[in-house]
């Protein structure tokens, strides 16, 4: 995978070596969202270290988690998804408090970071594991959904838009080490990110200032 070559160059040219436990996923528990105070929103958009600091960024954001959603295994685990056979997608769980932000400033800072004009990939990394999705957990969340990728493709500058908008299933948590990887491993991460050339195709969609109803 592509992922893994660069963050293996990245370790030859920083002479670190790291020792990673593994830990069986599980999955998240319907208190992850608080007491009913706060919503909860799940996306997928590729690899899920780049989706967490956009996200914990956000003013009104609680928490991020990482993990794994949308497929058949029950549990799986990093190599499992990777290997694209669990029907699972790299995807991030966002708590949020709606006193502070709305399902739509999430909606925004989703479509702002991915690249929704290519199906079963982003960016260096492919695979159905690597699609963008939202998963949607009540019918609102489902209708703005729908309205901000509509917005999308009325806006005309982009001319087809494959992310999936899908009821939210089963979010399996990722391994520890996965969680706030890019505070936990700034090097390695910015080594991938660079590499993999997120930023720039990002540039190229979304240039400084456009919102995702804006005509070209």
């Amino acid at each position: 995978m592509v992922k893994e070559v660069y963050i293996l160059a990245a370790l030859v040219m920083i002479g670190g070596v790291i020792m990673i436990g593994l830990a069986a996923s599980a999955p998240a528990t319907k208190n992850q969202a608080g007491n009913g105070r706060y919503g909860k929103a799940t996306f997928a958009g590729g690899c899920f270290w780049c989706m967490e600091p956009p996200f914990d960024k956000l003013t009104g954001v609680i928490s991020t988690t990482v993990g794994y959603t949308g497929g058949h295994k029950e549990n799986p685990t990093y190599e499992e998804v990777s290997s694209g056979t669990t029907g699972h997608a790299e995807a991030i769980q966002v708590v949020f408090d709606p006193e502070k932000t709305s399902y739509d400033a999430l909606l925004d800072v989703f479509w702002r970071n991915i690249d929704p004009t290519v199906k079963d990939q982003q960016f260096c990394d492919h695979g159905n594991q690597y699609r963008t999705a939202i998963f949607y957990h009540d019918e609102e969340q489902k209708r703005l959904a729908e309205q901000s990728k509509k917005a999308l493709i009325e806006s005309g500058w982009i001319k087809e838009v494959f992310t999936e908008i899908t009821e939210a299933s089963t979010f399996y948590v990722a391994e520890d080490y996965h969680q706030d990887y890019y505070q936990k491993n700034p090097i390695r991460y910015k080594f991938y990110r660079y590499g993999c050339g997120r930023d720039k195709r990002l540039k190229e969609l979304w240039g400084v200032n456009r919102s995702v109803g804006e005509n070209q």
